[in-house]
C-alpha cells in the first residue's frame, strides 16, 4: 500500500477557498493567515483549539525529568515545557480509515 507523500500548504487552502468562495486570491491568503494567526494566538495564551469534526490542539505542560544522553548514556535535566499535540476527531479517523 502506498501513500501519498504530498503536503497541503497555505496557498493550497488559499486555492481552494478562492474556487469555491469566489474571493480574490490576495483575500483568501489573508483569511487562511488571519485563521492560522488567531489559532496560533490562543494557543500562545494556554487556550486548546478545537475544530469541530476536524480534531484538538491540545497544549500540555510537562514537568522537569531526568533524560539520558543516547550516545553517552550521561543523564541529563530535560527542562519545563509546554508541548502540543493534536487528537483527531472521531469523524476523522473514521474518514482518514476509510482511505
Amino acid at each position: 500500500m502506498s501513500r501519498s507523500m504530498s503536503t497541503l500548504t497555505r496557498a493550497d487552502l488559499a486555492e481552494t477557498i478562492n474556487r469555491k468562495m469566489g474571493f480574490s486570491r490576495a483575500e483568501s491568503l489573508d483569511m487562511v493567515e488571519a485563521i492560522l494567526g488567531h489559532m496560533c494566538e490562543a494557543m500562545a495564551r494556554g487556550e486548546n483549539v478545537k475544530i469541530s469534526g476536524f480534531g484538538s490542539f491540545v497544549l500540555r505542560d510537562k514537568k522537569e525529568r531526568i533524560g539520558r544522553n543516547p550516545k553517552t548514556g550521561v543523564e541529563v535535566p530535560i527542562t519545563p515545557r509546554r508541548v502540543m499535540t493534536f487528537r483527531a476527531s472521531q469523524l476523522l479517523k473514521e474518514r482518514i480509515a476509510k482511505g
